[in-house]
């Protein structure tokens, strides 16, 4: 036996795994987000950033599922919109034994490799929100995206009589989502609103850029009298700020106001239409998100397996080359319903 040996080796994989420890630390949640499951199956949670309201307010909701359900959930993770992030995050589920895996991923061309790599472990994957382009998913939970680029255009069409100008804050087009929205309102406004004109701006998510490139193109157009934010979290705020730094933001009904829709669903949204800042969003359901992520990870982990077609809480599952997507439904929110109980946007915190 080469004793000696086979301890030195051990020594170096023990210190190899506590680097690789270390190395992700930064990137988990809090111990107290862990729920005690006892002998259920455990399951790994990323969240994918914590730069946007609609995402923070989906992080609360995962944690207060966890709790509630009893789900043994693994330390929560955030990726901060990094993929490499995520990919250390997932190899550190896969080391502490997760039985299936929710992510979120913001960059759904560059995950294909970790998917097939927990394939290959038999660790089903759900993935919220976003669709990844490749690799092996056990269920997409998300809505019907290009239904919110639809959704937009028909809104701002008619508020607008079918003449003007729109800036269009379109999300990262690397992502389906940013792709299905901005395909989509281009595809509705072509068709049905010839008579205005889209200045379609990529923002990669970013608040920044579109305030930035807002803010150019006021210059160039004064009289842009639309706006449609694919993303409210990370859009609503900058835009605001500079509509009121130069005169602009006007509520609703009064001449020079510039009708804006949003995606997200978020409070501060709701707080906007009851202003009369922005005239409408559609509600994209952080609380469903959560719920039923957590419900397909624990029945992925118990062997259980679906099928398309209509779900017994409102939805649609849909086959995609890759698995199944449940659509989930998000709903148009003007001043004629923003004070709904029943919106997620009114119940957070």
């Amino acid at each position: 036996m080469k004793l000696a040996r086979t301890r030195s080796t051990a020594a170096a994989a023990t210190a190899v795994l506590a680097v690789l420890a270390l190395a992700t630390a930064c990137n988990r949640e809090s111990a107290g987000s862990v729920a005690s499951g006892g002998d259920k199956p455990a399951i790994g949670i990323d969240l994918p950033r914590s730069d946007s309201d609609f995402w923070n307010s989906y992080a609360q909701y995962i944690e207060k599922d966890v709790k509630s359900d009893g789900i043994n959930a693994l330390p929560i993770s955030n990726s901060q919109n990094d993929v490499t992030k995520l990919v250390a995050n997932v190899q550190v589920f896969q080391n502490t034994g997760a039985k299936a895996v929710v992510m979120a991923p913001q960059d759904t061309g560059a995950i294909a490799s970790t998917l097939d790599a927990l394939a290959s472990k038999k660790i089903p994957v759900v993935s919220v929100d976003t669709r990844p382009d490749k690799g092996d998913v056990y269920m997409v939970v998300r809505a019907d995206n290009r239904a919110y680029g639809t959704k937009a255009c028909e809104f701002l069409g008619k508020q607008l009589g079918g003449k003007g100008k729109v800036a269009e804050f379109q999300g990262a087009l690397d992502s389906i989502n940013g792709r299905d929205r901005s395909e989509a309102f281009a595809e509705c406004m072509k068709q049905k609103f010839p008579g205005i004109k889209v200045f379609e701006l990529p923002t990669d998510w970013k608040g920044d850029v579109a305030s930035a490139k807002l803010q150019s193109l006021l210059a160039q157009h004064p009289d842009l009298n639309g706006i449609y934010m694919q993303a409210g979290g990370v859009f609503l705020q900058p835009t605001l700020a500079l509509l009121e730094q130069k005169g602009l933001l006007k509520p609703a009904g009064q001449k020079g106001h510039i009708s804006i829709i949003s995606n997200d669903g978020i409070p501060q949204e709701f707080d906007a239409i009851r202003k009369g800042q922005i005239d409408a969003t559609i509600s994209q359901p952080a609380d469903l998100y959560a719920k039923y992520a957590l419900y397909y990870a624990k029945a992925a982990a118990e062997g259980k397996t679906f099928k398309p077609g209509a779900t017994d809480h409102d939805s649609t599952i849909i086959k995609l080359a890759n698995g199944l997507e449940d659509q989930l439904p998000a709903p148009l929110v003007t001043k004629d319903n923003v004070d709904d109980k029943t919106l997620w946007g009114n119940n957070v915190g």
